[in-house]
């Protein structure tokens, strides 16, 4: 379980780097808060924050479930397939939008995964004990 902790964790230093990589295209392009628009690069990387939010939102908690009933290894290489993504996801919106469909994949599949191993794990344990 430590691992999962590590790559959570992780995964929420990766949501910092894009939001300090938003910062500096705020200054490179002159885009001064609380503006959020105004350069077109800028804007790619304020949105692969803000997706990257949008997915860290159901990724920590469907980490933590499938935690609870599958093993920590499986749980572990979903994050790091998540980190992964996000990754591909931060290069190829920023230098064209129209592929990031990768590395966005890469992002949610394994949330989907996870969100799924949660409620069959928390179903099975529920007909293994009941309510």
């Amino acid at each position: 379980m430590a691992l999962v902790n590590i790559l959570v964790l992780l995964a929420i230093f990766q949501f910092i780097y894009f939001g300090i990589r938003v910062g500096a295209a705020r200054g490179k392009y002159g885009v001064h808060a609380p503006a959020t628009t105004g350069n077109e690069i800028f804007e790619r990387y304020y949105r692969v924050q803000m997706n990257t939010l949008e997915l860290l939102i159901m990724l920590i908690p469907a980490v933590w479930i499938a935690a609870m009933y599958w093993n920590s290894m499986f749980v572990a290489a979903m994050i790091a397939i998540y980190l992964i993504g996000r990754m591909i996801y931060l290069s190829a919106y920023v230098a064209d939008p129209k592929k990031r469909d990768k590395g966005f994949a890469l992002s949610l599949l394994p949330i989907v995964v996870l969100l799924l191993s949660g409620l069959v794990g928390a179903a099975l344990s529920i007909l293994k004990t009941g309510i």
